[in-house]
């Protein structure tokens, strides 16, 4: 029987690599906890196939017998990236995989998606705090010349690191509903303040066997690079959960994302009804 695949995505900062180490505890799971480049080599192959001549030709004179091909050649790729791993759960994390989950589940009708969500006002709170803390250096896409209201701004345009994926959550409203049932959103203050009890619920969605972590003796394993967020983006992995410090932002700044991203605020953190 073919391992369940599991996509992890998310907004950053709000707790994939957290989310990674805590299924990696599972002795069912395999999660590496790095980012994959798995999703990113489907999509080339997909950009790359669509432009290739003797592709187009031959779906020209016989297209569902080329298609098929297309579709067993990525099925395959996607497949075989964990082949000789032997457990019943594989876990890849790429935030991409929300954005091509229809992709995905066209490859892999069985795929489920955890996404990991977080207030978004901490969300921009801790990556200002990280950037003061490292204020000598730029930001990959170049934000450091920014003020404080341009920069978050900029990080929540559609195609920066907090807009793209709170773009692609936000498109889930617009799916059929048998996919959104392959969806699973974590919030970041459920893992940290209640990690046994949120862990059990993911595990049990997953189809994973019933599993209790001890949030006070985890491993560490290696953890992704910094350097290429420029240490703007930290993946720093801890042998306990401890919930962060709140973060303290302008209020102007909070204001602004509260009332650009209502939406979200509806869905994943609703005012308390009187």
């Amino acid at each position: 029987m073919p391992a369940q695949f599991i996509g992890v995505a998310g907004l950053p900062r709000a707790g994939s690599t957290l989310l990674c180490q805590l299924l990696a505890e599972h002795p069912d799971i395999h999660c590496e906890g790095h980012s994959s480049p798995l999703c990113n080599a489907l999509l080339a192959t997909r950009r790359s196939i669509s432009d290739d001549s003797f592709m187009l030709s031959q779906l020209d004179v016989q297209f569902d017998t080329t298609y098929g091909h297309l579709q067993s050649a990525m099925q395959g790729f996607l497949q075989g990236w964990y082949a000789g791993v032997n457990k019943p759960v594989l876990v890849d994390k790429n935030r991409a995989w929300l954005h091509c989950i229809e992709l995905l589940l066209q490859l892999q009708p069985n795929a489920k998606l955890l996404v990991s969500v977080r207030e978004l006002g901490q969300i921009y709170g801790s990556i200002e705090a990280q950037h003061q803390k490292t204020i000598l250096l730029d930001f990959i896409d170049h934000l450091a010349d920014f003020d404080r209201l341009g920069r978050a701004d900029q990080l929540f345009a559609k195609d920066k690191a907090i807009g793209a994926p709170l773009s692609s959550i936000q498109a889930v409203q617009d799916l059929p509903q048998a996919i959104k049932d392959r969806i699973y959103f974590v919030r970041f203050e459920d893992l940290v303040s209640r990690p046994v009890e949120t862990m059990a619920q993911v595990y049990r969605w997953i189809g994973a066997a019933d599993f209790k972590i001890n949030p006070a003796q985890l491993a560490v394993r290696p953890h992704e690079s910094d350097s290429h967020f420029r240490h703007k983006y930290l993946h720093t992995l801890h042998g306990s959960i401890t919930p962060p410090k709140r973060h303290e932002n302008p209020q102007r700044v909070e204001d602004l994302i509260r009332k650009a991203c209502a939406w979200y605020y509806d869905w994943f953190y609703p005012a308390p009804k009187n």
